[in-house]
């Protein structure tokens, strides 16, 4: 295992006596430093990558393995052979591990960003990942989640905070999700929507026992609301979605996504969602959550996160990207106006 990085800076001042000496090293010091380490003052800024080549994450892409009891049962393959573009991917794997179905057990294999490297929740981040649903695709109407952004909660707030955006999996097809606190919303065939959404209205689902309203802002192509789940039955002039395109499909194998991550629960927030290079949605408005318990910080995590299951469940991702521009990010298409 890997040295800390406290321990191998004290073994190269010990011994170390005189000023001249302590200078040189200081000299020298950034060297030993990852790319990371040298961080400005607003971490927004930083570019960040890995393409998981030599069987661990790169020192400067800012990613770790979190090490919690849900996690332990996952498992992690930094692998070769089912690669994209790149010459490396990982592969996240969850088995069943929960010891009954109850509401509170879960099953992850998660990826998530470094805590030194986080962004702050109010400021724009781009995000760039390729991803792979292997076999077999999970068919049913569990929780399925590929990838997600959230807010940094205190260990002493009071309630659970779903992401503010997901990429999630929905009857063996692909969906993504905004959330916010809970806002007005108007039920799909009642006296206000009687037709149903109104052009850029969000369709969503109001949650008051949680206090959120979450909203399904890009489904698959070839798919309708209809082959979502019901509840998402409201419609919210607080999120307003301007659709380009659909989700590629959930089969096609694998999908590169470049996503905007700017939360804003006072109805400033900004997504932006490009697959394979095409524009699919621009999600604006009230996303992201508000409230005591809350720290400063945004941060995205990726791996397979599920309710309890009955078999495995694997994804494969490569080439991971970050930064504060859509052009440190994209691979291919256009970046839309900022």
């Amino acid at each position: 295992m890997e040295q800390p990085l406290s321990a191998r800076l004290h073994t190269l001042l010990r011994g170390v006596r005189t000023t001249a000496a302590l200078s040189l090293l200081a000299l020298c010091l950034p060297s030993f430093l990852p790319a990371w380490a040298e961080l400005p003052a607003d971490p927004s800024r930083l570019v960040l990558r890995d393409s998981f080549q030599g069987g661990q994450f790169a020192p400067g892409g800012g990613l770790f393995y979190k090490d919690n009891p849900e996690q332990r049962a996952g498992r992690l393959d930094f692998q070769q052979q089912h690669v994209a573009n790149e010459r490396s991917a990982l592969t996240l794997t969850v088995v069943p591990s929960c010891r009954s179905p109850g509401e509170t057990c879960s099953e992850r294999a998660e990826v998530w960003e470094r805590p030194t490297v986080l962004a702050p929740y109010d400021k724009p981040v781009w995000y760039g990942f390729s991803m792979h649903l292997e076999d077999p695709l999970p068919q049913d109407d569990g929780r399925y989640v590929m990838a997600q952004w959230k807010r940094e909660i205190l260990p002493d707030a009071d309630g659970d905070y779903s992401p503010f955006l997901a990429l999630r999996l929905y009857g063996g097809r692909l969906g993504v999700t905004v959330e916010t606190d809970l806002i007005e919303s108007f039920p799909v065939g009642g006296p206000q929507r009687p037709e149903g959404c109104r052009e850029g209205e969000a369709r969503v689902l109001s949650r008051p026992t949680v206090g959120q309203t979450r909203a399904l802002v890009a489904i698959e192509s070839g798919a309708s609301p209809a082959n979502y789940p019901a509840y998402f039955d409201s419609c919210a002039p607080g999120i307003t979605v301007t659709r380009h395109a659909d989700l590629p499909s959930a089969q096609q194998g694998w999908i590169d996504f470049v996503i905007r991550s700017q939360p804003g629960p006072d109805g400033d927030g900004h997504v932006e969602i490009i697959a394979d290079g095409v524009r699919i949605a621009t999600v604006r408005g009230h996303i992201g959550h508000r409230g005591p318990g809350l720290d400063r910080n945004q941060y995205f995590k990726f791996g397979p996160y599920r309710t309890p299951g009955h078999r495995p469940w694997s994804v494969s991702y490569g080439d991971f990207r970050r930064g504060p521009r859509c052009a440190d990010v994209i691979r291919a298409g256009q970046c839309p106006p900022e």
